[in-house]
């Protein structure tokens, strides 16, 4: 949620209210010998609110796993959610006269605080992250599918690197002896190449598809294929460097997850290999770049819905403790 010019009508309208209950409460203060205090109209009339404003803020749960409920659209429920519940405070410290009483009444009190608190920090989090992930991830996918798009930008580095390389790897990864004839025939073909990513996941990425163009041939057309000793500072880079780094993205000390070490070790490759070769590195830098910006991404992601974690289950204890105390206040 956006705090944009969207926001402006219920922040004004919050602004009012919250003015009004400061004009009501100094008015309490005012006419009463002892003070504000909770047991009286005015305080309860503050209770009543600032309680109510509590359940609407905790029924955006509920309407939430209902999409289909007709009760107003989700937009208003979250600006409610927002305004309401950081009205809620104030109300609840009227209410009390800034007296946080005996123990339930501190530990609602305290609760209220950080269950606010949390709920601020959480609207900052959703208004600043979206735009830095626009930023450090423009290419953002899907994030349940970013496991599948590590998977085929994987399969489409071995795949560029065995173009240059001849087939290296077999399938438990132990390097297997160049077979050339065999490698011609599978990295000559496009149209052979594409099904056999399709297959592996529909979703294809702009670095995928860059390292899958890259090794397409037109007929008739000669192969560019390495000779044992030209390739082996790729085959090596790849085996060590390139491999781990998307197959395990978050494990600690990979050079090619930080961007300046990675753009370092591709222009030191470059030295080593003939121009011909350049381009192909370049989807091979590419492809990484993507797979760091997935991992930007699931990072923010996790910052950006982390924060529920604490909040929704300070909000439902909050509001059990609430009506536990509006009881205990009814009948005593």
């Amino acid at each position: 949620m956006q705090l944009d010019r969207t926001q402006r009508g219920w922040a004004i309208g919050s602004l009012g209210i919250f003015s009004a209950a400061v004009a009501v409460y100094l008015f309490e203060i005012w006419i009463s010998p002892f003070g504000a205090r909770g047991g009286s109209a005015i305080g309860l009339f503050f209770g009543v609110v600032g309680f109510g404003f509590m359940i609407f803020a905790a029924a955006l749960g509920a309407r939430k796993r209902v999409p289909t409920w007709r009760l107003g659209r989700a937009k208003a429920w979250m600006k409610g959610h927002l305004w309401l519940g950081l009205l809620s405070l104030p109300l609840i410290l009227f209410h009390g006269g800034f007296h946080f009483g005996g123990t339930l009444t501190r530990v609602l009190m305290w609760l209220l605080i950080v269950t606010v608190g949390s709920g601020v920090y959480g609207a900052a989090l959703q208004h600043y992250i979206p735009r830095k992930m626009t930023v450090d991830a423009p290419l953002e996918t899907i994030y349940d599918e970013i496991g599948n798009v590590r998977r085929l930008l994987a399969a489409e580095a071995s795949r560029s690197v065995e173009t240059l390389c001849g087939k290296f790897l077999s399938k438990n990864g132990t390097r297997d002896a160049q077979d050339g004839s065999d490698e011609m025939q599978r990295a000559g073909g496009f149209t052979a190449l594409r099904p056999i990513a399709a297959s592996a996941a529909p979703l294809r990425t702009s670095a995928a598809v860059s390292a899958g163009a890259s090794a397409a041939v037109a007929p008739g057309a000669s192969i560019l294929l390495l000779s044992e000793s030209e390739s082996e500072p790729l085959r090596s880079f790849y085996v060590l460097e390139i491999q781990p780094f998307l197959e395990r993205p978050k494990e600690r000390g990979l050079r090619l997850s930080d961007a300046t070490r990675a753009a370092s070790a591709f222009t030191a490759l470059r030295t080593l290999l003939p121009a011909a070769a350049h381009g192909t590195l370049s989807d091979l830098e590419d492809i990484c770049d993507e797979a760091r910006q997935l991992l930007r991404q699931e990072r923010l992601h996790q910052w950006l819905h982390g924060w529920l974690l604490l909040h929704i289950p300070l909000s439902l204890a909050l509001i059990l403790l609430g009506a536990v105390h509006a009881v205990m206040a009814l009948r005593w």
